[in-house]
């Protein structure tokens, strides 16, 4: 039978087989040398003593020693006395074994400004009141807390989401109708499986939106996806009730990527639409958090519980490596999700789930918010002010939450032309048309995210592209979002 054994290296593993044909000797050093060169053990790891390893393979240490001395001479190992016998730093690693390592964020790089949508500036993510919450957990959670817990979510954290969801988005939920879950993907994935094991069979998504995403989730399902048009009002509900779908997935607080408020009469024509069809909708609550000059919008689950499940995270008020969220849902729908969360992970982390309890009980993420909200609002009045400098023949619209803007480009411009010639310059921008999926045509525009850019880099980076032209003489800008 082979020895194995699980050394301090990661992923390290030495296996030692008496009946085969190579030295034991042969095998150790072979193992070691494939091992470092395919980096599995890096520059200055240690390894074992060598009575360690000996002992733990059944190996004399003289044998050991001796395989120790033999890498060190090819230059594998070091060691000096006193000091554990090491990992020679500057091996070079072969290029083919670098894959599982080399998994990085291929994005480019955009040295002037990139105005990337959809993340919240990383700097701001509250280190020390996390730090805070996860120290007031570990003091505070009893023996039981470190078991697996529920999997809908620890009832701890889901009984103050119910109580801060009724708050200050005017939800209608209790504990028992919140599902924890690792943020919005996972979210979504288990409320499709949920609708497909119900029976739904089609699912209408915003035109433009995440139908790529919901498309893509619907046929893991085995269900359909259609696009629905969005206006100025948001959802076409007329379209809606034409394509034949039954359930809908809808972003009412700040729609994905228009920016535009499903309005009062769309809303409750949505909700009439999905009572007398028997349909659910499913609600993004997206960038409901972040609201600069209009009025607070309550959840569109609020006005109706029994057809509305809503979605929501902490991804973007708190940080998206956190990967916590919640389902808001009705009754009939309760037993499936449950059943989904289970078999997807058992459960969400059970400590960091109360240390967002304890985060959101103490007012710290309040007032969190509140500092990041009069931090994004600064920067939405720098890219005002840029484009009003710069650009301001071009009209603005999307600004009333969240930190994106949607910049209308004239007519007949080529917007993955004025794109490439942005990235020229050092300045990433971000088209709207890849997010049509039906057959529309849509007028040049360019989603301008300002959320993790800073306002320096947006100054800069509008000014860099401001004579990139396609366009007739200049008009005044305009932000149809009632501000100037």
């Amino acid at each position: 039978m082979p020895v194995e054994w699980a050394g301090s290296g990661p992923g390290l593993l030495v296996t030692i087989d008496r009946g085969g044909g190579a030295g034991l000797r042969t095998q150790l050093e072979e193992q070691l040398r494939a091992a470092i060169r395919g980096g599995r053990l890096a520059g200055n790891e240690p390894l074992p003593s060598s009575r360690e390893l000996a002992r733990a393979l059944g190996l004399s240490r003289g044998l050991v020693q001796d395989c120790y001395a033999q890498l060190q001479a090819e230059g594998y190992l070091t060691s000096r006395p006193g000091s554990a016998t090491r990992i020679a730093p500057g091996v070079v690693v072969r290029p083919d074994a670098q894959a599982p390592s080399a998994i990085a964020d291929k994005r480019p790089r955009y040295p002037v400004a990139d105005f990337r949508h959809g993340v919240p500036d990383l700097g701001l993510a509250p280190r020390a009141e996390w730090a805070w919450a996860v120290q007031q957990t570990l003091r505070a959670a009893p023996n039981a807390a470190f078991d697996y817990g529920e999997p809908v979510g620890a009832r701890a954290l889901r009984e103050v989401l119910a109580s801060y969801l009724g708050r200050v988005r005017a939800a209608a939920a209790t504990a028992d109708d919140l599902i924890v879950c690792a943020g919005m993907q996972q979210a979504l994935g288990l409320v499709v499986g949920a609708l497909a094991a119900a029976g739904f069979t089609r699912i209408g998504f915003e035109d433009p939106g995440s139908g790529a995403n919901v498309a893509d989730l619907t046929a893991a399902a085995g269900i359909g996806a259609v696009p629905v048009a969005v206006d100025e009002g948001g959802l076409d509900v007329a379209a809606l009730a034409r394509s034949g779908a039954d359930a809908v997935f809808v972003t009412p607080a700040h729609q994905w990527p228009t920016g535009v408020v499903l309005t009062g009469p769309r809303r409750l024509e949505l909700i009439a639409w999905a009572r007398a069809t028997g349909a659910i909708i499913v609600e993004d609550d997206y960038d409901a958090e972040f609201r600069y000059d209009r009025d607070p919008v309550g959840s569109l689950q609020g006005l109706a519980p029994d057809c509305v499940v809503s979605l929501g995270t902490v991804s973007k008020s708190l940080a998206p490596a956190l990967r916590l969220g919640w389902i808001v849902t009705p009754p009939r729908l309760h037993a499936a999700l449950a059943r989904g969360k289970w078999r997807a992970d058992r459960g969400s982390p059970g400590l960091d789930q109360l240390a967002l309890a304890a985060l959101l009980e103490s007012g710290r993420y309040d007032r969190h918010l509140r500092r990041v909200r009069a931090e994004y609002a600064a920067r939405r009045e720098t890219l005002l002010a840029a484009l009003e400098r710069h650009a301001p023949h071009l009209p603005v619209t999307g600004l009333a939450a969240g930190f994106h803007a949607v910049l209308h480009l004239p007519p007949g411009t080529g917007e993955a032309a004025f794109i490439a010639a942005a990235a020229s310059r050092g300045v990433g921008l971000y088209g709207m048309a890849s997010l049509y999926m039906g057959e529309v045509h849509p007028q040049p525009r360019l989603i301008l995210g300002f959320g993790n850019t800073s306002r320096a880099a947006i100054e800069s980076g509008i000014a860099a592209i401001a004579d990139i032209r396609g366009s007739s003489g200049p008009r005044r800008s305009r932000c149809t979002d009632g501000r100037r």
